[in-house]
């Protein structure tokens, strides 16, 4: 469960970001996963290269990959919007953008599997018979904290109520005075941080590689599971998903747990297609 818990928090630290984006711009960001690639890499050498401590090389990792979605915003999805394009337009650039950074990095940095230093100690805590890994209690607490600062953000701040009323209605809210191309830089930058912290936890509890970013199909999973374009129901599926997989892998084997994860998509598809608490919508899709 302790394992499931963590990959689960990791899950969704990448999830609210899809979500948040969905809710007020109606399409999946396939690019996410490149923002979560980069985030991983700017952790990574922040720890080895320039030699910082973990704590800073934390707050870079996620302020460099907050940078990266808002600089992808600008980049890809501006134009679309004002040339008010189709949908399909934007989930296709999305794609493109993420293939773009993964080859990009491939080409700089090289395909090299890379391990961070070790920041915790390996010892385990110890309950009786029970061993808690260091790192998957660390990543459970910063997934925690991250989240409930989101879910402040958003039901106690005004950018929050900007964010809130956008996601029902853009034009209204631009109506009612909201600037709706800041409150989506907004969204892309609190999406790319949490990405970017994702990215860095993921990596230290495994490794870094380019194309680290397609886990990113996991917390889509998740997202749908819980209801796209909702933060709590992107919470809960991707806690649901992490604990599902983990006791899959422990239980009956790990060559099960992919193909459960997507037995899981469909199914919720085909049964609900909103999700656990997503809400049906026209346009959204």
């Amino acid at each position: 469960m302790i394992n499931g818990l963590s990959l689960g928090s990791v899950y969704a630290l990448m999830a609210v970001g899809y979500s948040l984006v969905y809710s007020i711009m109606n399409f999946s960001n396939f690019a996410h996963g490149g923002v979560i690639m980069v985030g991983a890499y700017i952790g990574y050498f922040a720890m080895t290269a320039a030699n910082l401590p973990f704590w800073l090389a934390f707050v870079l990792c996620g302020v460099g990959a907050g940078l990266l979605a808002v600089l992808l915003e600008l980049l890809v999805y501006t134009p679309l919007r004002n040339r008010n394009a189709p949908f399909l337009y934007y989930i296709i650039s999305a794609m493109g953008a993420s293939i773009f950074l993964e080859n990009f990095v491939i080409a700089t940095i090289g395909p090299t599997y890379r391990t961070y230093p070790q920041v915790f100690s390996t010892e385990p805590f110890r309950l009786g018979a029970l061993s808690l890994s260091r790192i998957d209690l660390m990543i459970i607490a910063v997934a925690a904290v991250g989240l409930v600062a989101l879910v402040i953000i958003i039901d106690k701040t005004k950018i929050g109520l900007g964010i809130r009323a956008s996601s029902f209605s853009i034009k209204a809210s631009q109506l009612m005075g909201v600037n709706v191309n800041v409150t989506i830089f907004i969204v892309f930058l609190l999406g790319g941080i949490l990405a970017g912290f994702a990215g860095m936890l993921f990596g230290m509890k495994y490794t870094v590689y380019p194309t680290i970013g397609a886990i990113t199909t996991k917390s889509f999973v998740a997202a749908v599971f819980g209801g796209l374009g909702s933060l709590p129901g992107a919470i809960i599926g991707s806690v649901l998903l992490g604990v599902i997989e983990v006791l899959v892998s422990g239980y009956l084997s790990s060559n099960f747990r992919d193909l459960i994860a997507f037995v899981i998509l469909i199914g919720i598809l085909i049964v609900k297609p909103t999700g656990l608490m997503g809400k049906t919508s026209e346009d959204k899709a």
